[in-house]
């Protein structure tokens, strides 16, 4: 397969998966974007691979990840309050679709690492040793991320129940 027909079978899937690690469709297609470039320029190896997919769904992550870390460098953080302030959210008129929408924004507000990991779990339907082996860490790792993600989401909203360990 070229990389042409690549892209052209699987963009919008890369697409979606970086808008879940991401949080923000608008970075999620500038990373898919930036990932796109570099991969075509290696597409005679990447496209022998097994599972080229696999490996573009890693570079997104880890270009998430890297994005984040130069970022930080460059952000002025603001209080949460002063942000409500400025545009205060509006609320979403149908109940499912505001608690969809406040389950989002918590996940969003996760560290990179737990939003990834999160997204990968429950999005991609991976196992804990695929997270381990896409990331590049210790299942361990891996479990100390999701749970500090899922007792961080309980916390958060406790009116409603987030998937218990057992699930996990």
């Amino acid at each position: 397969m070229t990389f042409e027909e690549f892209v052209a079978a699987r963009l919008g899937v890369l697409v979606r998966y970086a808008t879940v690690v991401t949080c923000d469709p608008d970075l999620a297609q500038d990373i898919t974007q930036d990932v796109l470039i570099k991969a075509g320029t290696r597409w005679s190896r990447i496209g022998q691979l097994d599972t080229p997919e696999q490996y573009l769904k890693r570079m997104v992550v880890n270009e998430f990840l890297s994005w984040r870390r130069r970022r930080a460098a460059q952000l002025i953080p603001l209080a949460r309050e002063s942000l409500d302030s400025m545009a205060a959210p509006a609320p979403d008129p149908s109940g499912p679709r505001d608690e969809r929408d406040a389950m989002l924004r918590l996940i969003a507000a996760l560290a990179p690492r737990q939003r990834a990991v999160i997204a990968l779990r429950f999005y991609e339907d991976m196992s804990i040793d695929q997270i381990a082996d896409l990331i590049g860490c210790r299942p361990v790792t891996v479990r100390t991320y999701l749970a500090r993600a899922l007792a961080t989401l309980r916390e958060a909203f406790p009116a409603h129940r987030v998937m218990t360990g057992d699930q996990v």
